[in-house]
């Protein structure tokens, strides 16, 4: 049977909807830049929370990030991320402010999700 392609829209539906495979390509671009970054682990993940919400960085960015910290056994807490934010409020503006609280709380909606799917995966393996 010959396998359907998929169109624009059912492209962009799986990104938007979160989709593992673009997240797991994601987490490998991510491989290796602790190391080669040369900064302390607390620093390098203040660093990404600061990129992250200066350039208003959608939800599946900040599960990447979540997770790449996660793997690299940082503690990301609710305290890191809003010291980094009003550390950084004054540069990139209230607005971006905003936006990245919405999009962390799209990204937790987005990692609930993921595992939802990660567990059915399973569950039909098994």
């Amino acid at each position: 049977m010959a396998q359907s392609v998929p169109n624009a829209e059912e492209n962009l539906r799986s990104l938007v909807e979160g989709d593992p495979r673009v997240f797991e390509q994601l987490l490998q671009m991510n491989v290796n830049t602790l190391e080669r970054s040369r900064l302390d682990k607390k620093s390098f993940v203040m660093c990404r929370i600061a990129a992250l919400a200066s350039m208003d960085a959608p939800p599946i960015s900040w599960r990447a990030t979540y997770r790449v910290a996660r793997d690299a056994g940082i503690n990301v807490d609710v305290d890191m991320v809003r010291d980094v934010l009003v550390a950084i409020a004054p540069v990139i503006g209230g607005a971006r402010v905003t936006a990245a609280a919405g999009n962390i709380a799209k990204a937790a909606i987005l990692g609930r999700k993921l595992q939802e799917h990660a567990e059915k995966q399973e569950a039909q393996a098994a």
